[in-house]
């Protein structure tokens, strides 16, 4: 099968190859002895995320614990509802969400 490179080196794949690979929208690509060889990848989107967080039973406040923990780099993390002496504990904070404006 034949496949045209543009003039913006964009390459069109005819429909029934990405059909024998699967749904995948992205491809990792490799040159070797003068061949490019395209490999479907499965990008792991946020559902699959929060679905091993859930598994994990990882709470915001212990994601907030993780990062304060992180980015201090010293002692590891207290949850809020079990402050220690000498760690600070984090407080969740709401996330704010922007608002659509429909001013007319």
């Amino acid at each position: 099968m034949l496949a045209k490179i543009t003039a913006k080196n964009q390459l069109t794949l005819p429909k029934s190859l990405t059909q024998a690979v699967g749904a995948t929208e992205y491809f990792d690509v490799q040159a070797r002895d003068g061949q490019l060889i395209l490999t479907p990848v499965r990008i792991q989107r946020g559902d699959a995320v929060r679905a091993k967080l859930t598994e994990l039973e990882l709470t915001d406040i212990d994601m907030l614990n993780a990062v304060a923990w992180a980015r201090a780099q010293q002692s590891p993390p207290v949850l809020a509802s079990e402050p220690e002496a000498g760690y600070p504990a984090v407080q969740a904070k709401p996330v704010a969400t922007s608002k659509k404006r429909s001013d007319k």
